[in-house]
This record gives C-alpha cells, structure tokens and sequence, in this order.
C-alpha cells in the first residue's frame, strides 16, 4: 500500500517504545547534554519568524534554557530519539504569561498549530503535532477516571498512573477515530462528476468541505461512513474505499479518509451540524477559491488537511474531464 505523506505524518523520530518503559531510562537521556525541549504555550509551539525566503523552524530549548525560563518544567513527554540519538521532550510553559513564553529564545513567536503547520518542515510539524496531543492528554487525565484520586506521569510520559493504592489504575494515551469522507455521484453519460461538500457552523463562511464524524462504539470503519453520510446529508451511499489517514491533534484524533459512491442524490440537512449541503460539479469546485480568500463565494478546506488531500485527489482523478 502507498503511504500518503500528508501533513502531522512522517515524523522522523524513534519513539524507543520499548526503552522509554525502564525505570530510570527517560531521565538519564534527559541529562544529556544534546537534549532537546521542545516548549508549548497553551498548546502553541515558539517557532522562528516566518518570512518569504526561508521555511520556519521550531524553536526548541537545552534543559539549561527550559529551566531557566521556568525553573519548575513539570512533567517532561518523551518524544523520541532522532537519527543521531538525540533526545527530545515536550513541556507545558503555560504556567508563563504569553509575553516570557514567547519571549524565551530572541527572533521567535508563539504560533498556533493550526496557522503555522502548512508552512513548516513535515518532519517538524509531525514533532509539533505529536507534543502537542501528548501534553492535551496530560492536561485533561490528571485525575483517575476510576475513583477520582490523583494520576502521576510515568514511562516517559506515556502513562499515568492512579496514586490510589487502593486503585492503582494505568491510564494510556488515546486517540479519538473520526471517518472523513468525499462522496462522489454515479454520473449518466456524457454528464461531469460531482462531489457532495458541506458548510459546517464551525467553518469560516464559504468554505465547503468533505462530510466527518467520530466512530461510535459497535462500528465498524466503513460503517461509520455510511451512518454519518446519510445523518448529515440525507445521501445513501455505497463503494466505501480508504484513501489515507491523518493525525488531527485539535485536540486528539486521527482522521481516516474515505471515498464513497451515492446510491442516492437527494439531500436532507442536518441543520444541527451543517448550514448547508450541496453537491457540486468538477468545473465549480475548480473554481472554489483558497482557504484565506475571504473574496471568493466558496472556498476549499484548509491546505493542511485531509479534507483537502480527498478534493484534491478526486479532482486528480478527473483531471482532463
């Protein structure tokens, strides 16, 4: 199978699963010298300004730097080991006022995963990504799901544990499936293809994209995209067929993109997810306009997106038609 390079995949990092798991192994390659931290803010990484010549870069800290800036770090996430060996860890400066977060390496600002990722390094942003799920995940299991006592960090991050010794739970990090979905018509003869794009009440005005929603229990992959499809839209479809998937930490999931075939065409609203559900033809949606064009009547997903890669890849398919 290809693996598609989409954007928050391709880390370059061994993630020494087995190793970060001994006692001890994390904080001794935290003590080396060519360690590395890479700071968040409120989920913001501090990334080197951006310009037209050059490609921004993430800003990360010596353990010297990090404590320093705030001398109490918390809890450190492994991130891995890079090709040279060299360790990386992620740390949560959200305790810092925005202006000392940002102002912690000179020639740097805090960005937004969201704003800044189409522009970075793939390998970097995948890095950015990764930290950024792992420390939401810390953030929101700082107390056992089980009886309510307090969890500590373990394995290098990986893990929280219970401190109930009555209790004792493991609690692991977990990413949330959600199907993302591009349905396309069975056109008669001599007719364009079309795909179905919704406008969500979360998306900026005109910008239409493919169908989403999260797995339930008892689902299947595929079943998911048939039941969310035909709740949002109204449409039946069949043929489901994977195409990629995609880390989407805002805040934990991974994106599993489909395409599927409509068995029927009619549209019902579900006016409690989407404004609007059309379908639309390849000459319309290659004028769609880029996400930032506030000008244009409809505008296409954002470009880091695998709502995008599933526009994209079908107006590939179609391309000459």
């Amino acid at each position: 199978m290809t693996i598609v390079a989409l954007n928050y995949t391709g880390m370059q990092l061994d993630r020494a699963g087995a190793a970060r798991n001994a006692p001890g192994w994390s904080e001794q390659q935290l003590q080396r010298k060519e360690a590395r931290i890479v700071p968040l803010w409120r989920y913001q990484h501090l990334v080197s300004h951006p310009d037209t010549q050059a490609t921004p870069k993430l800003v990360t800290l010596s353990l010297a730097e990090a404590r320093a800036a705030q001398p109490n770090l918390g809890d450190l996430v492994f991130l891995g080991l890079c090709e040279q060996e060299q360790p990386f860890f992620a740390a949560d400066f959200s305790s810092l006022s925005e202006s000392d977060a940002g102002s912690v390496k000179p020639d740097c600002e805090l960005y937004d995963l969201r704003r800044i990722g189409p522009l970075m390094d793939q390998g970097e942003a995948s890095m950015m990504a990764y930290s950024r799920a792992m420390l939401y995940w810390h953030r929101h299991h700082r107390f056992c799901g089980r009886c309510g006592s307090h969890t500590e960090s373990r394995r290098g991050g990986h893990m929280r544990q219970c401190m109930n010794d009555k209790c004792g739970k493991e609690i692991y990090p977990r990413t949330d499936p959600a199907i993302i979905t591009l349905v396309e018509n069975r056109p008669a003869p001599g007719e364009q293809p079309k795909c179905l794009l919704g406008h969500s009440k979360r998306l900026p005005q005109g910008v239409y994209s493919t169908l989403a929603g999260f797995v339930e229990p008892g689902e299947s992959l595929e079943e998911t995209v048939v039941r969310e499809v035909e709740e949002e839209s109204g449409v039946v479809v069949d043929q489901v067929k994977y195409m990629a998937s995609q880390p989407w930490p805002f805040p934990g999931s991974i994106m599993v993109a489909y395409r599927a075939t409509a068995k029927t065409t009619a549209i019902t609203i579900d006016e409690e997810e989407l404004d609007d559900v059309r379908w639309f033809s390849l000459e319309e949606v290659r004028q769609f306009g880029e996400w930032e064009d506030e000008t244009a009547e409809f505008r296409l997903p954002r470009p880091d997106s695998i709502a995008r890669f599933l526009v994209n890849s079908w107006l590939q398919d179609h391309a000459g038609k």
